[in-house]
């Protein structure tokens, strides 16, 4: 983080709601940067360095879900990404995290729970998960030290929640973890198991040469996920 007090950008259209959220997170030891839009936020992203985005996913122009997916393949493969909606529906949860958002809460929203949301995934991205090093999968190696995915391409991009996730199933390797045991390590709320799949999903696109016939993170039928390194 920058500094002792972690710097928050919150882009939401709704200049009384994001007003609200600004003297809140200020009360309670943020920094916090604002902007209207998407496109207020990218001008912002030019020339701040946030610890972390709260995004409103319903704005005009361009929505949240689009600049999350955007960011991701841009700029910000790592950048902690809170997404707040009226949509509170599975399925749009969902379609949040496959934008690669690390969390989602719906409208309306007490501020205590926001504030609970923020430094708990915060703590995920500064807290580094205990490990023995690097580990191998295939032709890939993670450190679990830096977050980093590493292949003989290069590095390959994961998002703060992919590599928390996958930071988790390293430390416990060999071992299957269900799939309510890794929401609640990873403090994710009641979509989370869905958001679970939804991850190992996507670290399969990034991890496996067949994601469909994993290899190194497969799945146990019943019980949960396993991560299973090896050559």
């Amino acid at each position: 983080m920058n500094g002792t007090a972690a710097h928050i950008l919150l882009v939401d259209d709704d200049a009384r709601l994001r007003g609200l959220m600004s003297r809140y997170l200020i009360e309670n030891g943020f920094r916090v940067t604002t902007a209207e839009s998407a496109a207020a936020a990218r001008e912002t992203l030019r020339i701040v360095d946030p610890d972390m985005l709260v995004l409103d996913v319903m704005m005009p122009e361009e929505s949240g879900l689009a600049l999350t997916e955007s960011l991701r393949a841009e700029r910000a493969p790592t950048l902690p990404i809170l997404l707040l909606t009226a949509r509170g529906a599975p399925e749009d949860r969902i379609a949040g995290f496959e934008a690669g958002a690390d969390d989602y809460l719906g409208k309306p929203f007490d501020p205590r729970e926001l504030l609970l949301r923020i430094r708990a995934m915060l703590r995920r991205t500064t807290t580094p998960v205990a490990s023995s090093g690097p580990v191998q999968l295939g032709r890939a190696s993670f450190d679990p030290d830096r977050g980093e995915l590493i292949t003989e391409r290069g590095p390959i991009r994961l998002t703060g929640g992919e590599a928390s996730l996958l930071g988790v199933l390293a430390s416990r390797a060999n071992e299957v973890l269900s799939r309510e045991g890794l929401a609640q390590i990873l403090g994710m709320d009641e979509a989370g198991e869905r958001a679970i799949d939804v991850q190992v999903t996507r670290l399969r696109r990034k991890i496996e040469a067949d994601p469909r016939e994993p290899r190194y993170l497969q799945t146990v039928r019943g019980r949960g996920y396993i991560l299973k390194p090896g050559p």
